[in-house]
């Protein structure tokens, strides 16, 4: 009888501790188990495409794939939204610090280059805290930081957190 109790609370044990462990899962959202990357390109790109492909992010809401862009980044463009930047988008408060937009630009029906901002808390008030960083199609860093061509572009839209896509605020 003692064992039959034994096995009963060690079964009880277990499944109590996979129920939770399943409802910690559900509730956090994955990015929060990988760390964000601070300001580095290279550890940003590590990021987006190994850790946490965008690849499978949510796209722009009623952007869809392969829509119509501006230059300097063509078209057609597909843009990729984690979860922070996609929470707010529908919150019309601004993009979340920890946001990061992916902007596919696309030609030939095939990746070019990535262009990201990432909103990071602190890095760069005078233009939104935001990073922005640009990769050819082999992952190589082009431009990153606080780049200007980017700042002067965005700066358009700075009641809108300096996004063009789509409204935020």
């Amino acid at each position: 009888m003692g064992k039959v109790l034994l096995f009963i609370s060690a079964l009880i044990f277990v499944l109590g501790f996979s129920v939770i462990a399943n409802a910690i899962h559900e509730t956090i959202p994955s990015e929060t188990q990988i760390p964000l990357p601070g300001p580095n390109a290279e550890k940003l790109y590590e990021y987006i495409v190994r850790y946490k492909p965008y690849t499978e992010w949510e796209l722009w809401p009623k952007k869809g794939k392969f829509y119509e862009g501006a230059e300097p980044h063509g078209a057609p463009l597909t843009t990729f939204v984690n979860d922070a930047a996609f929470h707010s988008i529908f919150e019309k408060k601004g993009m979340a610090d920890g946001s990061i937009i992916v902007k596919e630009n696309i030609a030939d029906k095939k990746s070019v280059t990535l262009t990201v901002m990432y909103k990071i808390k602190g890095y760069n008030p005078d233009a939104g805290d935001w990073f922005w960083a640009k990769y050819n199609p082999d992952g190589k860093v082009e431009a990153s930081g606080k780049v200007k061509g980017c700042i002067d572009c965005h700066s358009k839209m700075k009641d809108n957190d300096y996004i063009f896509t789509g409204k935020v605020k």
